[in-house]
Formats: C-alpha cells, sequence, structure tokens
C-alpha cells in the first residue's frame, strides 16, 4: 500500500531525525573524497547550511539551484535547503552554459551552491540573472575561488539552525529538470511527502535494502535515480553511500568496488557494457562484496544482462523510473528477473497501457504507458501547456510504449515518437538494437525510422563496433542477416551506418531525434 504522511511533513526532517537515535548518530552516513562523514556530523552541516540561507535572507520556498559534483557538500545543501524550507534544484554537471543560463532564469533561484570546477561556466552568466542573489562555491577536492564565497567558511561561520521547516506534505520540497531528450528542460516540482515514499515503496521492498549496506551509484545525485540511489534509500534505513566526485568511467567505478566493497551498485546498460569491456576490474564470480545490482535510464538488453552474469556472476534489475515519478515504479524482483524485460509493477503505483485513443489495450499489444502513485510530480514549472499533456489527474502520460505479459511482466517498445510503421506494423527500434547487441561485433547501437525510395519508413542502423572489428559493406550486410535470422523479416534494418559514436543524454539515453536530424 502507497506510504501514507500526517499534513506536517519536512522531507529534510524525514530523512536526517531517524538517523539522529542513539545508535545510529555515529553511523557513517557518506564516504567521499576527505573520508567518512557520520549521520551526526551531516545534520550539523545541514543546520549550518539552513543557517546560512536564513542569515542571507533566503526566503523559505525559494529556490537554491545546486551544481555539485558528488561531495558531502550535495547532501549539506540540498538536506539544508528543506530544512530552511527553500526548494533545492540539483542541476546536471554536464550541462551548456545556454541551458543553466535557460534554468537559472526559469527558476528564479535565489541562490547558487556550484563546485568549484563548474565556476567558470557559471560565471559569465550571473550579469543577466537579476534574481541570483547568493552565490557558494563548494571547493570538493580543489582549491577555493577567489573572490567567491566558500561554501566551507559559510558553514563554519553560519549559526545552526534549530528545528526544521514547518512544511506539509504536500508542499514544493525539490524540482529535477528533465535531460532534455524533447526539447527545453522542463522543471519537474516534487513535493515533501515524494522522497521517503520512493524508499518504502521501491527501496525497502523491491532491494531489501538495509541498515548494514554500503551502497555505491554511478548515477549521479542530481539524477532522480540518483538522488534515490545514493541519498534517499540509504538514509531511510541507515545505510551508508561511497561518493564518487569525478565521473564515472569504468576504471574509477572498479576502484570503488575494489576499495570500498559495496554490497549494492546502480548502474546504467551502458556503464555495464563498458565495465565489461574493460573488464580487468571486475571482480571474479564468486568474490564480490555485491549482493544486488540495479539498472534504470534505458532498457537492458538481454544479451548484456547475460554477458554481465557469464563474467561476474551477479544478475541486474532492470526497472524504469523518471524524473517526473522520482524514481523506478516497474521493475524485476531478486530471484525473478525475466530477461528483456523492465518487470513488473512496484507495489504502491497504478500502471495502465492505452491506445491512441486512451483505451486500454490486451495483454501482448504495445500501448501507452501510464503510471499513477505517491511520488508523481506536481507539474513542470511555468509550462502549463505540457502539464496539462502529461499529468491527466491520476495518471501521469510517460512518452514510453510497453507490452505487458499474461505474468505481469512489461517489455519495452520504445518512444511513442520512436516507434515505426514497416508494412503498417508497428516496430519498436529497441527489439531490433537488443538483436544487433547479440553479434560480437556490435559495441553499441541505435535505430530509427528512415524513409525508402518510396518514402515508406524502414529500420535504418546506427552501429558502433567494438574494438577490431572492420567497418565496411560486407559487415553490414552480415549485421542485416543476422537481425533477419532472428526477427521476423520485415523488422530488419535495411541500412547500417558505422559511427565512431552514439548522441546521448548526460544521463545515457538515445537521442534519436539526433540520428533523424542526421
Amino acid at each position: 500500500m502507497p506510504p501514507e504522511f500526517a499534513d506536517a511533513c519536512n522531507a529534510a526532517e524525514q530523512l536526517l531525525g531517524r538517523n539522529l537515535t542513539p545508535e545510529r548518530r555515529a553511523r557513517v552516513a557518506f564516504i567521499d573524497h576527505a573520508g567518512p562523514w557520520t549521520y551526526a556530523a551531516l545534520a550539523d552541516r545541514c543546520a549550518r547550511f539552513a543557517g546560512a540561507l536564513a542569515a542571507r535572507g533566503v526566503p523559505p520556498e525559494h529556490r537554491v539551484a545546486l551544481c555539485l559534483d558528488d561531495t558531502i557538500d550535495f547532501p549539506t545543501a540540498f538536506l539544508g535547503a528543506m530544512q530552511h524550507g527553500a526548494v533545492p534544484i540539483p542541476l546536471n554537471t554536464r550541462l551548456t552554459a545556454k541551458d543553466y543560463a535557460y534554468i537559472l532564469a526559469d527558476s528564479r533561484a535565489r541562490a547558487l551552491v556550484v563546485s568549484a570546477g563548474l565556476w567558470p561556466v557559471f560565471a559569465p552568466l550571473l550579469d543577466a540573472l537579476p534574481h541570483l542573489e547568493h552565490v557558494f562555491v563548494s571547493t570538493g577536492s580543489g582549491g577555493p575561488v577567489p573572490g567567491q564565497l566558500d561554501l566551507a567558511d559559510a558553514l563554519a561561520e553560519a549559526k545552526p539552525a534549530e528545528g526544521f521547516a514547518a512544511t506539509r506534505a504536500g508542499d514544493m520540497a525539490f524540482w529535477l529538470y528533465t535531460s532534455g531528450t524533447t526539447g527545453r528542460p522542463k522543471g519537474a516540482v516534487h513535493a515533501h511527502s515524494h522522497l521517503v515514499a520512493t524508499a518504502d515503496l521501491y527501496a525497502i521492498p523491491v532491494l531489501a535494502l538495509k541498515a548494514d549496506d554500503v551502497v555505491f551509484s554511478a548515477a549521479k545525485l542530481f539524477f532522480a535515480y540518483g538522488l534515490g540511489n545514493g541519498l534517499t534509500f540509504p538514509m531511510a534505513v541507515g545505510a551508508t553511500t561511497v561518493l564518487l566526485e569525478g565521473r564515472p568511467t569504468a576504471a574509477a567505478v572498479c576502484d570503488v568496488l575494489a576499495r570500498h566493497r559495496p554490497t549494492v551498485f546502480y548502474g546504467v546498460p551502458t556503464l555495464y557494457g563498458m565495465l565489461l569491456a574493460a573488464d580487468g576490474g571486475l571482480p571474479a564470480p564468486g568474490a564480490s562484496s555485491l549482493r544486488i545490482c540495479t539498472s534504470a535510464g534505458e532498457p537492458l538488453p538481454a544479451a548484456l544482462l547475460d554477458r554481465w552474469r557469464r563474467r561476474t556472476g551477479l544478475d541486474i534489475l532492470d526497472g524504469i523510473g523518471s524524473t517526473e515519478a522520482l524514481h523506478i515504479y516497474i521493475s524485476n524482483r531478486i530471484g525473478e528477473v525475466r530477461p528483456g524485460t523492465t518487470g513488473r509493477v512496484v507495489e504502491g503505483y497504478d500502471v495502465r497501457l492505452v491506445d491512441d485513443a486512451g483505451r486500454p489495450v490486451p495483454d501482448g499489444e504495445l500501448g501507452h504507458l501510464e503510471v499513477g502513485g505517491p511520488t508523481t510530480a506536481m507539474m513542470y514549472w511555468n509550462q502549463r501547456e505540457r502539464t496539462k499533456a502529461t499529468f491527466r489527474g491520476h495518471w501521469m502520460r510517460t512518452g514510453d510504449m510497453y507490452r505487458r505479459d499474461a505474468d505481469g511482466y512489461y517489455t519495452y517498445g520504445g518512444r511513442g515518437d520512436d516507434l515505426m510503421k514497416v508494412g503498417g506494423i508497428w516496430v519498436s527500434p529497441f527489439e531490433v538494437e537488443d538483436a544487433l547487441l547479440e553479434h560480437p561485433a556490435v559495441l553499441e547501437c541505435g535505430v530509427i525510422a528512415h524513409p525508402d525510395h518510396d518514402g515508406l519508413d524502414k529500420p535504418k542502423a546506427f552501429v558502433m563496433l567494438r574494438a577490431g572489428a572492420v567497418a565496411d559493406e560486407a559487415l553490414g550486410a552480415a549485421l542485416i542477416a543476422f537481425v533477419r535470422a532472428r526477427l521476423a523479416s520485415y523488422k530488419r534494418p535495411r541500412w547500417v551506418t558505422f559511427v565512431d559514436a552514439l548522441p546521448r543524454t548526460a544521463t545515457g539515453k538515445l537521442q534519436r531525434f539526433k540520428l533523424r536530424d542526421g
């Protein structure tokens, strides 16, 4: 059943308060480049950041933008802002200056907390942002920025806030901007009750997360997926999170796995592929500290799951969530993984598949995926028409196409605008990509609809090859034949184009519109 919250609810208090008991205060909450941080130390830092905002006159309910690497400063600022009653907005650290200027203007953020390494991107923007009054710079593992307020100094000087802002369960707590796969980022507005609900519905019953777990999320904290993985979930049970300040390269991830020996690892399909390609640092079957791995962000191909199982002896729980839903609402389960599927509905959420007219579709047929539950966003900030198109009463339209089998397992069928009709029959690009990925020469691929000489859509594949494979006409023909032997003939690619890289968002999602436009 969905969790229930009293009307009085502050998300920071929910997460911090439960970890300040005598039994938990001294437990390690986070480990970053500087070492371990206990729950007691984290609570003090959050109270000080709340105090720093109050001292500078930042009113409750106003926005505080965070563009931070994964260090202790992220949970400090995120939870501290909510403790004050302000609204933190984590920002993707890999956006362009144009994106940041748009988001800061759209949100009318009053304060910004930014990692020193990212400061040069923001510095030229400030004069055009009259609402932005205060900037805190997080030095992380680097040095201070001359002339700018150092976050560490602000915390040291601040009077810690006493208690938590008297917010309600349905009040705005934080925003997350979408990754912009289909256009400008949209600010999804989330309430104070949403954070802990994701832990109660997914992390605890599905992952069996507990206090003695050590978790590591390659997905960064500014993503909805990473925020749950590395902050909400472990804090909900009193566990420990390992933070990686830099980019999650295969070498960096393997180093964390070896040095900190986490028990839970959260990744994305692209990263699992990179780890298998690098191979050297992965633990041998039976030698890993990991008890569970998860995947989200894009569908996990069955072939990739099979390779991971054979190499590590570990399963991967694939699931689907979104910025708007905050975390995963369909997932495979421990001991019940069905390769090639996204799993079954997480209890507490409602899911339905409908046709273009909004009518339910029967099992086995593709339909538009809609979800309802206690963590779906309240709206898109300042985007009334997009809000009305996406949030329809209890239901939120995800934009994804799925089919459900008789056992309740859901299989991804692409985005609603990615599906193609070939000879009058719907074809999922993901199904074709999954088949291509089984070929030993293929590292990554993307499939789109492309008009033939008659202007009729047929599948076209863009393929990245593994090291040693030769991109030539013969291999292209072999790949087409390879897919034809595995899928219905009409689903085979008619053209194969070899590329050095595929366009992806910072979350790892394939940007098919760029393949179409290119």
